[in-house]
């Protein structure tokens, strides 16, 4: 080919969700859901963004996530798990965005404003080779246990929109 690429080239920009819907269509058995909420975008993004405290009380099985050693555009978190296993995550966290990445597992969140409202959507596929027998026997259980995460989500966005509630 001569000459230059022209300027015109169309371009397909994804918002967030989308963007989320790909990662997951390219992840081995990824557990996948999203939900509209009756809120702005930024009063669900500032809840869904707090993981320190939200994740531990979204995600069943999590004890604690702690965010640490912030680099110039990741950050690192250390999740334990209720029986104590530990795992660290690079984290990638914007606006209406977020990416965490472990050894086992990997995960992200979105959110886009819609209408009045907003939409969510939740992600996580387990990782390494080898665990397809893992991924079939959580498949049963990974579609309720992904609403019960948007149920307590729509409850945490409740409780700390709340007017004189201190969370």
């Amino acid at each position: 080919m001569t000459g230059s690429v022209p300027d015109s080239w169309p371009v397909a920009a994804l918002d967030p969700i989308r963007r989320l819907k790909v990662i997951a269509a390219g992840s081995r058995h990824p557990t996948y859901a999203e939900r509209a909420f009756d809120v702005p975008v930024e009063q669900l993004w500032s809840v869904v963004s707090d993981l320190e405290t939200e994740l531990p009380l979204l995600i069943p099985g999590l004890r604690a996530f702690t965010l640490t050693e912030p680099t110039a555009d990741h950050l690192s978190g250390q999740a334990v798990g209720v029986f104590g296993y530990r795992e660290r995550f690079t984290v990638v966290l914007r606006p209406g965005w977020c990416l965490m990445q472990s050894t086992l597992l990997t995960s992200g969140m979105a959110a886009t404003a819609a209408g009045d409202g907003s939409r969510f959507a939740f992600f996580s596929a387990v990782r390494p080779p080898g665990v397809d027998m893992v991924d079939r026997m959580r498949a049963p259980w990974s579609a309720r246990r992904s609403e019960r995460m948007l149920d307590r989500l729509a409850e945490r966005v409740t409780a700390r929109s709340a007017p004189g509630r201190a969370e």
